[in-house]
């Protein structure tokens, strides 16, 4: 079989797959519930994934390992099967059914965030971290279509927006939970656990924060799956796949609107997982404070500041779409990212502590606000059988760059360029500037967005499928 991709859509033919479902959506009350069920995965995602930064200093005391090994476990261990695996994983999004896959990746990230508890050395705790990755890779593809095929366009910025909060409150809670625990534990460096026996402290956090998420991963089965909608003309076909010829075909022609949709993004990612990695330890080596201090304060933070941004930010770009910006929801991540990086800039250049905390509140809702927009505007101009394939390439190219360059810049710069663990802060500062300087990326995007949404409203992606001689 060869194809040919084609703009048009009135073209007719008997073994034509209808573009769109003239079946009504599920009902709103069902449909929030299901947003509900994936934004407490998200926040038991978030909160696996996080905890790690905040055990760094007992860890590197205990397992002996520097900076820049540290940062190797806070971001490519993470990284490395969470992006290498998200392609593969959206193609069956696309394919199979949705929740089942989630129930399966909650599992494999709860289990292994669990393991990190077992690590005696370095390589131990990296491959647990891995195991993380590979589990939590999952999620994004899958929630991504779910809640567009749950939602029409005109709501799904803010059902989108409202799942993202889980990221902010998973997050917060990791911040929260994670001190409080920290510091209940911490008067007992060495607990003897029956037939695992002895375990430092933090290492019995790993276990307290993973496990119940497997509750969420029993949840996920109450999800039904939706009906596939907004799909793309398929002529000449009995079935709606669509090849990854066809799907890369797709891809190369927008490169303009996707290539610069990724990459601006990737000023969020860097600086958000920089932030996440060493923020904890810039306020403890450079103000004194205690784990449990800035846990708690950095978790009230991110989880308010989060929130905000997110519903505001799915607000806003339901609002200017829905007015006739037809960019609107770009234009949300663009506002969101101009207030995002002049605070991360400043926050760990500022005299005290408490105006870092001040400072951090306008950064979380900026980085909140395109957290929220920026999947759902990927959303809108991409067909359903291409959606989760889509999500996967964008949450491979920002996690690629933002866990990788994000925390392992500012560990190399501290390590390396400065040569002194007090330097975190100015090392943090330039990860953010530097990052920051291609927003104009984000600019450029605008005009090649328009262009994209334009097409998907006059449903006019179509492929042709002939016979080769």
């Amino acid at each position: 079989m060869g194809h040919i991709l084609s703009p048009s859509r009135n073209i007719a033919d008997r073994n034509t797959n209808n573009f769109s479902s003239d079946q009504p959506y599920p009902s709103p009350i069902y449909a929030w519930y299901v947003v509900f069920v994936l934004m407490l995965a998200y926040v038991f995602a978030f909160l696996d994934r996080q905890i790690l930064a905040l055990l760094v200093q007992p860890i590197k005391q205990d397992l002996a390992i520097s900076d820049t090994e540290m940062s190797l476990v806070l971001g490519l261990a993470f990284a490395i099967f969470y992006t290498l695996l998200g392609i593969p994983i959206g193609r069956l999004t696309d394919r199979r059914r949705r929740r089942t896959i989630i129930g399966v990746g909650i599992t494999i990230w709860c289990v292994m965030t669990a393991a990190c508890g077992f690590a005696r050395n370095f390589g131990q705790l990296f491959l647990a971290r891995v195991g993380v990755g590979v589990g939590e890779a999952t999620l994004q593809p899958c929630a991504m279509s779910l809640l567009s095929d749950y939602f029409p366009r005109e709501l799904r910025g803010r059902a989108i927006s409202v799942y993202s909060m889980g990221l902010g409150v998973g997050a917060g809670l990791a911040l929260i939970l994670g001190g409080q625990i920290i510091a209940y534990v911490r008067e007992v460096p060495v607990i003897n656990v029956a037939i695992v026996g002895n375990m430092f402290s933090w290492q019995l956090v790993f276990l307290v924060i993973g496990l119940p998420g497997l509750l969420v991963a029993a949840l996920m089965f109450t999800v039904r799956e939706p009906q596939r909608r907004d799909k793309m003309h398929i002529i000449g076909s009995v079935d709606d796949k669509i090849s990854m010829a066809e799907v890369m075909s797709f891809l190369l022609k927008r490169w303009r609107t996707y290539g610069t949709h990724f990459l601006g993004l990737s000023i969020m990612a860097i600086i958000g997982n920089a932030y996440l990695a060493w923020i904890p330890t810039v306020f403890i080596r450079t103000w004194g404070w205690n784990i449990s201090e800035i846990s708690l304060w950095y978790g009230l933070v991110v989880s308010l500041g989060g929130v905000v941004g997110v519903i505001s930010g799915g607000w806003l770009g339901d609002n200017l779409y829905n007015r006739g910006v037809k960019d609107g929801h770009m234009r949300a991540v663009l506002i969101g990212t101009i207030v995002l990086v002049p605070a991360a800039v400043l926050v760990p250049l500022l005299p005290s502590p408490w105006l870092g905390l001040l400072l951090l509140i306008p950064h979380s809702i900026g980085s909140g606000i395109a957290t929220a927009c920026g999947p759902a505007a990927l959303m809108m101009v991409t067909p359903n059988q291409l959606r989760g394939q889509v999500a996967a390439v964008y949450w491979f190219v920002i996690s690629i760059l933002g866990l990788t360059i994000g925390p392992t810049a500012v560990a190399l710069i501290t390590d390396f360029a400065f040569g002194d663990e007090g330097a975190l802060r100015y090392a943090l500062a330039l990860v953010s500037a530097a990052t920051g300087s291609f927003v104009w990326l984000l600019f450029v995007n605008l005009k090649y967005y328009r262009a994209s949404i334009t097409e998907a409203e006059a449903e006019r992606w179509t492929v042709v499928k002939t016979a080769e001689a």
